[in-house]
């Protein structure tokens, strides 16, 4: 018969709680244990850092003061300072779902620290003596405003490696367009026959529409700069000495490298739509990524039956029923990851709109939603790059194949024939299945050498009218301009 595991008995305003003796959370953590076990879901790296390093700034802005005992001060320091060395992460244990504001999870943090500071001053756990999680770690706090601040200071640490991987996906798409500039293929608008473009030219707009997303994250990056520590319980700042604010901000600014400022202390705890933005930075992110792999999937579809004008890396067998099948697996990830982060800022948008008066009382919601958003974004992208993009070969004849069959091409002679015969000569060639190339010789609807200058497909692949001097040359002289 096993022997029941050791306990300690905690008690805060609504009773006692047997505590697990080896814990180093308390009564309140377990408390929220037992009334929230929904999703199994501890909170997420990012957002105990934050919520620990504004916990180290407090004792050392306590400590600069006079505030806090300086010994006392140290030891909260100490304990910190283990926990971003990667200690004790097991000890956070309240689940993402959790009662308004983030409070558990605030106090989840408060106790982990005093009990392990105090382990370090030669107390025992669970004494909160002489190192209390209220009256110490949580001294001129509020989860108010503690929890929003984290949400802060989490995003923006996290904001760096997330640019990172999107960088290395831009210029492995960038090489891509460089590599591939020569081939010629078809383009498609509405899944349809449209005029030549270059394989290149898809690789580098693909680029710059990762390059353009980057930019829309950080502008919305700045914005979280603003930090509304200091404000307490209700934004006016009840309990919290008037040097706090600024020198909790210089503090955190020391500790975390990032630009931080001193902001409107209640209309930071009242609103959350800084946060929201960003998400819809993440979900405009996600929707161009997501549209970037439907297109290499569209591209690399077949091998037989579709259009085959890109080959991608092999990952994985494609089927366990059909030999020799090769699914596009990446990116069929990264459209999952993408659809994820959609729903994910709904859930932040519902959120930020349900907060009331001087508090959202949906931060636990908005914090896991935005940072789960970034770690999936960072590691698709990362994927993406690395085990697709960078190893896709061109399939140059089968690029040329159907750009030589596009009923398109006979635009390019619209502007010679006029729209109503070159409609008609697109409609044959559908009909007949000849050329437009061959078509348009056939009837000598223009003298050879002429119809070879306007069905010149690199050229239509460039500003210009199809067969006539676009003008480069005399910008090139200085004798135009553009």
């Amino acid at each position: 018969m096993s022997s029941k595991p050791a306990t300690r008995t905690e008690r805060d305003p609504l009773g006692a709680l047997e505590v697990p003796a080896d814990a180093l959370y308390g009564v309140q953590t377990l408390r929220a244990v037992k009334n929230f076990p929904i999703s199994g879901l501890a909170p997420l790296p990012a957002f105990v850092d934050a919520v620990v390093r504004i916990k180290r700034a407090a004792a050392l802005t306590h400590k600069d003061t006079g505030r806090l005992d300086a010994r006392l001060a140290d030891a909260i320091v100490e304990a910190c300072d283990e926990i971003l060395g990667g200690a004790h992460r097991e000890q956070f244990v309240v689940d993402v779902y959790q009662a308004g504001a983030g409070t558990s999870h605030n106090m989840n943090v408060n106790e982990v620290l005093a009990n392990r500071a105090n382990e370090l001053l030669g107390a025992a756990r669970g004494v909160y003596a002489p190192v209390h999680p209220n009256d110490h770690v949580n001294m001129a706090q509020s989860t108010n405003d503690v929890i929003p601040t984290a949400i802060r200071l989490a995003i923006l640490g996290e904001l760096a490696p997330l640019a990172a991987s999107l960088s290395a996906l831009r210029g492995s798409l960038a090489a891509k367009g460089e590599q591939f500039d020569h081939v010629l293929k078809a383009g498609r608008t509405h899944l349809q026959d449209a005029m030549p473009i270059r394989l290149g030219q898809e690789f580098v707009a693909w680029s710059g529409t990762i390059e353009r997303a980057v930019r829309r994250l950080g502008d919305a990056a700045e914005y979280l700069r603003d930090l509304g520590i200091g404000g307490s319980a209700v934004g006016t700042g009840v309990n919290v000495e008037p040097e706090y604010p600024s020198r909790m901000v210089a503090h955190l600014r020391a500790m975390t490298g990032l630009q931080l400022r001193a902001g409107d202390r209640i209309q930071l705890m009242q609103s959350m739509t800084d946060v929201a933005s960003f998400s819809a930075a993440l979900r405009s992110l996600a929707l161009d990524l997501s549209k970037i792999s439907s297109d290499l999937r569209l591209l690399a579809s077949g091998p037989r039956t579709g259009l085959d004008e890109i080959v991608l890396p092999a990952v994985q067998p494609g089927s366990s029923i059909m030999p020799g099948k090769v699914n596009p697996s990446i990116a069929e990830m990264v459209n999952q990851v993408c659809f994820q982060v959609v729903g994910n800022d709904t859930t932040v948008a519902m959120a930020t709109e349900h907060g009331q008066l001087e508090l959202n009382v949906m931060m636990p919601v908005i914090a896991h939603n935005v940072l789960f958003s970034m770690r999936i974004l960072r590691s698709a992208a990362r994927t993406l790059d690395e085990l697709c993009v960078q190893g896709i070969e061109a399939n140059v004849e089968q690029c040329a194949y159907w750009l030589e069959r596009s009923a398109a091409l006979a635009t390019a002679l619209a502007p010679r024939i006029g729209y109503a015969k070159a409609a008609a000569i697109a409609k044959e060639s559908v009909k007949s299945g000849e050329l437009i190339r061959d078509l348009a010789a056939r009837e000598q609807i223009l003298p050879p050498e002429e119809l070879a200058k306007v069905l010149d497909l690199r050229r239509m692949t460039e500003i210009g009218v199809p067969g006539e001097d676009d003008g480069r040359s005399k910008m090139e002289d200085g004798s135009g301009s553009p």
